[in-house]
């Protein structure tokens, strides 16, 4: 089972934190900068999964890191014994082969302004700590679909509220019209 999926860039800023169990943001910070200082230090000749090692705030010793190292970017997962390390390795490429295709040649700046997007992939391949896909097409094309419905559904939202605010224009029209109709109705009723 998956614990945890961490992205950092080179000096330990997180770019992407998804935990599958629930933590204090305090103990995530912790975790983070633990593990950034594991794995910051291997060399890039080093192999890619650090077992027993985990920080004891993930889980101890029963976990392991599984990591790669992309340009500026770190991509961790923290998981039990029971997941495969190449398997992760291989999710880790998935991952990124999806991002790279979703923001055609992803840079550390695309998970920062579309984070939305990246929880949404992170979402389709990973959920509760359980891999649910690794097709790379069907993450995508899942991914855009979700943020096709955001989009339609801001539109909507969008329309619902000239409505409101054209209701809210006319209201102090209405309002004197209706004031002068009971005028007239009182009037009438007067004579």
């Amino acid at each position: 089972m998956i614990k945890a999926v961490l992205v950092f860039n080179n000096f330990g800023k997180p770019r992407l934190l998804k935990f599958f169990e629930h933590f204090s943001e305090e103990l995530q910070q912790q975790a983070v900068r633990e593990v950034f200082q594991i794995v910051s230090k291997r060399g890039d000749t080093e192999c890619n999964f650090i077992d027993g090692v985990a920080t004891e705030l993930l889980g101890g010793t029963d976990y392991k890191l599984v990591y790669r190292h992309y340009a500026t970017l770190y991509f961790v997962f923290c998981c039990d014994s029971s997941e495969s390390e190449l398997g992760i390795l291989d999710l880790i490429q998935v991952l990124v082969e999806a991002l790279d295709k979703c923001f055609e040649n992803v840079c550390e700046l695309d998970l920062i302004f579309h984070v939305d997007k990246v929880h949404y992939m992170v979402n389709e391949i990973v959920m509760g700590g359980m891999v649910l896909a690794t097709n790379m097409m069907e993450i995508i094309t899942h991914t855009q679909q979700q943020v096709k419905r955001e989009k339609e559904d801001k539109k909507t939202a969008q329309v619902v509220v000239a409505g409101v605010a054209a209701g809210v224009a006319s209201a102090p029209t209405r309002a004197h019209a209706a004031v002068n109709q009971v005028k007239q109705v009182v009037q009438h009723s007067l004579k």
